[in-house]
């Protein structure tokens, strides 16, 4: 019987340690992800509320044979598939350099790092300062006889330059993932390695990477989710409007516009949903293709 008191009274305080996270999960994330796809079916403006209709599929259909959403999503998936393997390949070499022991060890993992720990807004303004008409980038290629090139008013230049801002800013906590993984790794798997003659670049590609691949899985996924809601950078340098001529228009910016700008909320929350099920469908491809499948072949192998 005390055993079971004893047994109840740990229940009920794991139930008390855990309830103030659950409670904050239902308010903000759970309840308004439910609020917002019933709002998909509807048409939804926030200034008058009481005139909201059910309209079903509707905002669906029209977001499907939206161009401008096609923009949008091309948009993306473009600056994702740069974004993505480049920045995870950065900063696995980085995390490589920074766990070499070397002098000012510390000052390089810190200077990698602080990207991280700069706002959106200090990265965008410092980037416009670089690429703008006078700044700094085009008087450097004014000496090779380059003409001046207003960067970030040009769709050829103003997604790749946001491509580049991501990738300088977010390599630093992605080190730090890796960094963490490669102090795991025993330095005996390496000692052993060198005696048997293997070389530094054979170590790190059959020895290091294969270790690090849940570490990668990770930075990959992690990845992926936070360019395809990229959303912020693209609203400064275009000033929210996702220009020049479309080519800065993401999907969040391009459900920002419509939720708020044109305050169509029913319809943001359609293309809140869409975005949804495109990050659950990769996310679990790449969970199949970085860890179930690996581990189903590694088990017809044994």
């Amino acid at each position: 019987m005390k055993q079971r008191s004893k047994q109840f009274q740990s229940n009920v305080a794991g139930w008390l340690l855990v309830f103030p996270v659950v409670a904050l999960m239902l308010v903000f994330i759970v309840g308004p992800a439910i609020f917002s796809f019933g709002l998909s079916f509807q048409k939804y403006n926030m200034l008058k509320p009481q005139e909201a209709t059910f309209i079903w599929f509707e905002n669906y259909v029209e977001l499907l044979k939206d161009p401008y959403f096609h923009q949008a999503l091309y948009n993306t998936f473009k600056y994702s598939i740069v974004v993505v393997p480049v920045q995870t390949a950065i900063s696995l070499l980085l995390a490589t350099a920074a766990n070499q022991k070397i002098k000012g060890q510390t000052f390089f993992r810190v200077a990698y790092y602080v990207p991280a720990v700069t706002s959106a807004v200090a990265s965008a303004s410092m980037f416009m300062f670089l690429f703008n008409t006078n700044g700094i980038v085009n008087r450097f290629l004014a000496n090779f006889g380059f003409v001046p090139v207003s960067w970030f008013n040009d769709p050829r230049y103003a997604l790749p330059l946001a491509m580049l801002m991501a990738i300088w800013s977010t390599v630093g906590t992605q080190m730090l993932v890796f960094l963490a993984g490669l102090q795991d790794i025993p330095g005996e798997v390496y000692e052993a390695a060198e005696i048997d003659g293997v070389s530094p670049l054979q170590r790190f590609f059959y020895i290091t990477v294969p270790l690090l691949s849940e570490k990668t899985m990770f930075v990959v996924v992690v990845g992926m989710i936070g360019t395809l809601q990229m959303f912020d950078q693209a609203y400064i340098i275009s000033g929210g409007v996702g220009g020049p001529l479309g080519s800065t228009t993401t999907v969040v910016l391009y459900l920002y516009n419509k939720a708020f700008g044109e305050n169509r909320l029913g319809y943001g929350s359609a293309v809140a949903v869409v975005l949804f099920v495109v990050i659950f469908t990769l996310t679990m491809l790449q969970r199949y293709f970085f860890e179930v499948r690996p581990k189903r072949l590694e088990r017809k192998g044994a």
